[in-house]
């Protein structure tokens, strides 16, 4: 009996959104009733009610806003309360600054540029630039004048055969099953559209990838998409999916910076037809992402996994995605990467601030190192090596502006990659539903009724609009600076408060490698002088 209560609840829960609506079409005949006893107000509630209907079916059939799709009538709520906020803003809504997964600041500037909005302010900075912690960069009396926008990096080591002219900023990875079929169809239009390249996600590459965009196939511990029926890693099976002309790049995830050395599964109820297709398992049977990969086992083991993937993909690039943990492991890996021979082509830094669908919290609060150390730390150790020219950086945590994309770059970054920039882009309200199934914009849910309110070439026009204007932003920026590409930026542009009397560049507020100092020894900074030489190739464990 209580089971039965129970799905009569999520019932009316799931049908609760269109109650608003339902009222309206009640409010007709309930007017027309009323008319003779009481004219006016009969009449009052038939027109009211007609209204309300008529809005409300302009709501389920407009493709223009999910939300209104997903919710008639009871979003415009929101919506009245956006259009009138820059009014009210100072009054009824908190403080800017205050500690949220991003600023509204942050998700006003990706709505305006998705929605090709003018993203000009008047008055000024909103910050407190006297606070400590306050960052800006430096800009010249020598600006430069760019012709284009469409900033490319070459990622490719000397061992790769094809190697791939990315744009600096990218979609990072997000999978299908955790995104809707139609989230990952708009963001793979998006990135054909506007020339850059999307990250699977460690799902593999789903039917719904298959859009004409550059992709970036990330291989997790579950080895999706190329495993076979014990769930260990497949040669044949990856050199046939890697051979698809569309996949441009491997990406190895060791780990991510919401939940790392966390893994995962998916329950067998939600492995549908299409995600067992992309996966590579069986309809309705859970698939585990173990905690670590089973196909290596030490940092030499990982340079010989690197070079058995870019000789099964015919010499494409191939790099690991870390946030990174103990610093010896870390050191391990680029010990081997010099010392073998055998190094990723590109590596993409996670920060411990990074999101995700769903993590512990703990995980999501307090394991991994932030993005700034952990890209620091990665910088200065392939450039104590000697090797930082072969090995792109890539970030990612929490990057959405052209100041967050310079920044990152000043402190050692080659290019960036963006998730939840882009879940914005196409109507992600930060709703925090993702784990429900119950997104009310249909991006994180595989409930057809309500990603069919998630229309694919609206959002992926705005996603790709979204890309133009931040690579445009980012020119502008590049220009002030009197700088020609994103990659010329040095911590010498970037200045920070520490205190109310006191500014530093981040030049001389960290500690900086010069080249092959590891080699001669001659590195300062506490980590290398406490766990390098502690660092070992052939384990993970430090030397006793």
């Amino acid at each position: 009996m209580r089971l039965r209560f129970t799905r009569v609840s999520e019932r009316v829960r799931y049908y609760e959104r269109y109650i608003p609506f339902a009222i309206a079409v009640g409010l007709i005949p309930l007017g027309l009733l009323l008319t003779s006893a009481a004219p006016g107000l009969g009449w009052l509630l038939a027109v009211l009610g007609l209204a309300g209907t008529l809005t409300g079916i302009y709501d389920l059939l407009q493709t223009q806003h999910a939300l209104m799709r997903n919710y008639p009538l009871s979003s415009r709520m929101r919506y009245l309360l956006e259009h009138f906020r820059p009014e009210i803003r100072q009054y009824f809504v908190e403080d800017d600054h205050a500690e949220t997964p991003f600023s509204r600041e942050q998700r006003a500037v990706v709505y305006r540029r998705a929605k090709g909005v003018e993203g000009v302010r008047p008055f000024g900075t909103l910050r407190d630039v006297y606070s400590s912690g306050y960052e800006w960069l430096n800009h010249s009396m020598a600006t430069t004048h760019l012709d284009h926008q469409d900033f490319r990096i070459r990622i490719g080591g000397p061992d790769c055969r094809q190697p791939y002219d990315s744009s600096v900023v990218n979609i990072s990875g997000m999978s299908y099953g955790a995104l809707s079929p139609n989230a990952i169809e708009a963001l793979n239009r998006a990135a054909k559209a506007g020339g850059f390249a999307h990250t699977t996600g460690e799902g593999s590459i789903s039917r719904f990838h298959r859009m004409g965009g550059d992709l970036v196939w990330q291989i997790g511990s579950g080895y999706f998409g190329c495993r076979d029926a014990s769930g260990n890693f497949d040669p044949d099976g990856f050199s046939l999916a890697a051979a698809d002309p569309a996949v441009k790049m491997i990406e190895i995830k060791l780990s991510q910076g919401a939940k790392p050395g966390h893994g995962g599964i998916l329950p067998g109820p939600k492995v549908t037809e299409a995600i067992a297709e992309a996966r590579g398992v069986p309809v309705g049977v859970a698939c585990v992402s173990p905690a670590s990969h089973s196909a290596f086992s030490t940092p030499r083991g990982l340079c010989e996994f690197i070079a058995q993937l870019r000789d099964l993909s015919g010499g494409k690039p191939v790099g690991i995605k870390m946030c990174v943990g103990h610093p010896w492991e870390w050191f391990a890996m680029a010990k081997a990467f010099q010392s073998i021979g055998i190094a990723p082509d590109f590596i993409v830094v996670d920060g411990g601030e990074g999101g995700t669908g769903a993590a512990p919290v703990e995980f999501a609060d307090h394991k991994g190192a932030p993005l700034r150390e952990g890209l620091m730390l990665v910088h200065n150790t392939l450039v104590g090596l000697g090797i930082r020219d072969r090995i792109k950086l890539i970030a990612s945590a929490k990057i959405i502006t052209a100041f967050d994309i310079c920044r990152i770059s000043a402190l050692g970054a080659d290019g960036v990659n963006m998730a939840r920039g882009f879940m914005f882009a196409i109507g992600c309200i930060q709703a925090q539903a993702c784990h429900t199934g119950k997104c009310p914009t249909g991006i994180t849910t595989q409930d057809p009724d309500r990603y069919r309110a998630l229309v694919v070439p609206d959002k992926a026009e705005r996603a790709a609009r979204f890309h133009a204007a931040t690579m445009h932003a980012l020119k502008e920026a590049c220009e002030s600076s009197g700088l020609c590409h994103p990659d010329e930026f040095t911590p010498d542009h970037l200045m920070i408060r520490t205190g109310p009397r006191e500014v530093r560049s981040a030049a001389s507020l960290y500690d900086w490698a010069s080249p092959g100092a590891l080699l001669e020894g001659e590195v300062t900074h506490p980590a290398f002088a406490k766990y390098w030489n502690r660092a070992q190739i052939d384990s993970w464990a430090m030397a006793a």
